[in-house]
């Protein structure tokens, strides 16, 4: 079993992949511009580890990802590909997937960070951190009592629209601060998953929005959740509702949020994604006071690559007895489909 893998990737994570296949042939690709590829024939795995992304962002990919990558869609022999983010609507995974290749995401990786992220932004909208900072700025001591003082977050309603691994943990966080959690899902027949007190789908989002003082979103980008948020839905939502984001950008058509917030209709956002990044200097979201501006940095964590090989290694496992892939992604949609087989 040959793997092709980062030499970061294989210094780092080596002995835990050996453990997890000791017939494992690790195949380290070398980080530096112009130094000689390996041959990639009999490799029949790829993992795509996290530090091969550094250095660029999803719309500028970083040269020594796409070398990679380049790579992989030219080995002969692969198979599967090892993902290192939840989300896959990168086209790069969509042409892994288009090859034939079986592509599995890190999903539930990056939950703990990209939760705690989230919910950090709302509890600094909650208690009106934006405004403090501003008054921090201006060497000016003016407690909050002197203006609208923030609400108890108890009794409020954040509606969660995403319910896998990452929603769930913002479901979870939120009830331990007495916020009732209302998840969207594909499938509310289904129940309500982990961290959630009920469950809606898409379809009656309009009956869910004006609900919800807080909607976090947390769910991948799909031809479903691509431009879900627009002006129609924010207008449902109750005027001084706040918005978190740590899906993507194209979940929210932002245009639409940026009036919504100039208006006042919404109070605050918390935003850790955008349609175009890095976010160009003249967008006005930098501007809002009323805004928290966050480099798409949700999951980052000094634990998250060790999390991400965990999920390649127990799949490792998978593969070689056999079973079923965990985080099989299907082709067209950058979500995760129920386990099949491998071939």
């Amino acid at each position: 079993m040959r793997i092709l893998l980062s030499d970061t990737a294989a210094a780092r994570h080596g002995g835990a992949i050996r453990a997890a296949a000791p017939d494992a042939e690790l195949v380290p690709v070398p980080a530096e511009e112009g130094a000689p590829l390996p041959d990639t024939a009999g490799v029949e795995i790829a993992f795509l580890s996290r530090d091969l992304f550094v250095g660029g962002t999803r719309h500028r990919l970083a040269p020594r990802f796409l070398r990679f990558v380049e790579l992989v869609l030219a080995a002969p022999d692969l198979r599967w590909v090892q993902g290192f983010s939840a989300g896959t609507d990168l086209h790069v995974y969509q042409d892994m997937l288009a090859r034939g290749l079986l592509l599995t995401s890190a999903a539930g990786a990056s939950a703990p960070t990209v939760a705690q992220t989230a919910v950090a932004g709302l509890l600094a909208l909650a208690r009106g951190f934006p405004r403090i900072i501003e008054a921090q700025r201006r060497r000016e001591w003016r407690p909050l009592s002197r203006d609208a003082e923030p609400r108890d977050l108890a009794g409020q309603t954040a509606l969660v629209v995403g319910t896998g691994p990452i929603g769930q943990e913002i479901g979870r966080l939120c009830r331990a601060f007495g916020l009732r959690t209302v998840g969207v899902r594909r499938n509310a027949a289904a129940g309500a998953p982990p961290g959630f007190d009920e469950v809606s789908d898409f379809a009656a989002l309009p009956e869910a929005l004006p609900r919800a003082e807080w909607l976090v979103l947390a769910c991948p980008l799909t031809e479903t959740t691509r431009g879900l948020i627009d002006a129609r839905a924010l207008a449902l939502l109750p005027r001084g509702a706040q918005v978190v984001n740590v899906a993507r950008g194209g979940v929210a058509v932002e245009a639409d949020l940026l009036a919504a917030l100039e208006s006042g209709h919404l109070a605050g956002a918390f935003l850790d994604v955008f349609t175009a990044e890095p976010l160009p200097p003249d967008n006005p979201f930098w501007n809002l006071p009323n805004v928290i501006v966050s480099p798409h940095s949700a999951a980052a964590s000094d634990g998250l690559a060790d999390r991400v090989a965990a999920v390649f290694c127990e799949n490792l496992g998978r593969w070689r007895r056999g079973e079923t892939l965990r985080n099989l992604v299907a082709y067209g949609t950058g979500m995760d489909v129920a386990p099949a087989p491998r071939p």
